[in-house]
């Protein structure tokens, strides 16, 4: 995914075979904290790290300066800065909405399980780091097939022992086998927070793209939520646009900016959480002296389903 990054980390574990937790003990769970790789996904093999085609994630780490990313990803990483260097503004809007509306779910909505699809490389504020901060009972499944991911995962997402953490390595566009590996931590009989923030410009094709969104949401019960957002191309769309191609053309996941409205789209059938759908720095922003944040090309919102 684009927009979903991490900052540099002192060290990190790659490890085969079970989770292993922060305190760098193997196990399938400690305090709480339950991570799988893709041995938890029948007939499913976990991928090499490849470093001779760009990532996305490592890319993103590249731009925050971190120290999880090869020169073909700093390669492509200047060449989009160079023609859109809003990036970064819009990468920081970005997980700044995500934090806003886990805490909004974590809070007001109530909500005790999130199902985060495309993670990315662990930074601060992950979404059940925030969950469990308003309600240390929350329980988190993380979904990305990224191996890069899937290694920090395993050091990195641990749980408060009163909650669950767990990673599942899958494809958005495997909606059916996610539901069934995490219905393994979640209880899908109870309201679920989907978080599907920065993906699904991957699935280029809008038909299926919306056809993902209604799967999983069909599996979710009354009461759940939808929060999501991805790039748009509104606010300074030629430079964006720009970009975009040199992303497309030497990635191996290609990546599509959609309007407004498309994004709106992945809400019907929900009731829309105020502001609607928004460029995200404006979703309920904290309070500022400045005033009202400037757009970004990345809009969003949250919703419910009735």
């Amino acid at each position: 995914m684009l927009y979903r990054g991490t900052e540099d980390r002192e060290q990190w574990a790659e490890t085969e075979g079970m989770g292993v937790s922060s305190s760098g003990r193997d196990t399938e769970q400690s305090e709480g904290a339950t991570v799988t790789d893709s041995s938890f996904i029948p007939g499913r093999e976990s991928s090499k790290i490849d470093t001779t085609v760009p990532q996305s994630a490592r890319i993103w780490n590249y731009w925050l300066g971190g120290k999880d990313n090869y020169p073909v990803d700093r390669e492509v990483g200047d060449q989009f800065c160079d023609i859109f260097p809003d990036i970064v503004s819009v990468a920081r809007a970005s997980r700044a909405f995500i934090a806003r509306s886990v805490r909004y779910l974590a809070g007001e909505a109530g909500i005790r399980q999130f199902l985060d699809i495309g993670t990315g490389l662990p930074s601060a504020d992950n979404t059940h780091e925030v969950a469990q901060r308003v309600a240390p009972d929350s329980c988190i499944v993380y979904v990305d097939n990224d191996p890069l991911v899937l290694a920090h995962a395993r050091a990195l997402l641990t749980s408060t022992p009163e909650g669950a953490c767990q990673y599942i390595d899958a494809d958005l566009r495997e909606p059916d086998t996610i539901v069934h590996a995490a219905a393994q931590t979640l209880d899908f009989g109870q309201p679920v927070a989907l978080m599907l923030n920065g993906i699904l410009g991957h699935i280029t094709d809008d038909a299926e793209a919306y056809a993902i969104v209604n799967r999983l949401l069909d599996a979710l019960p009354s009461g759940s939520y939808l929060a999501l957002n991805d790039g748009t191309n509104v606010v300074r769309g030629k430079e964006f646009d720009a970009a975009m191609q040199v992303w497309n053309q030497a990635s191996s996941a290609p990546y599509c900016l959609r309007s407004v409205e498309q994004i709106a789209r992945f809400f019907d059938g929900l009731e829309l959480v105020e502001p609607g759908v928004i460029s995200v720095p404006r979703w309920r922003p904290k309070a500022n002296p400045l005033g009202i944040p400037a757009e970004v090309d990345a809009f969003g919102g949250v919703g419910r389903k009735p």
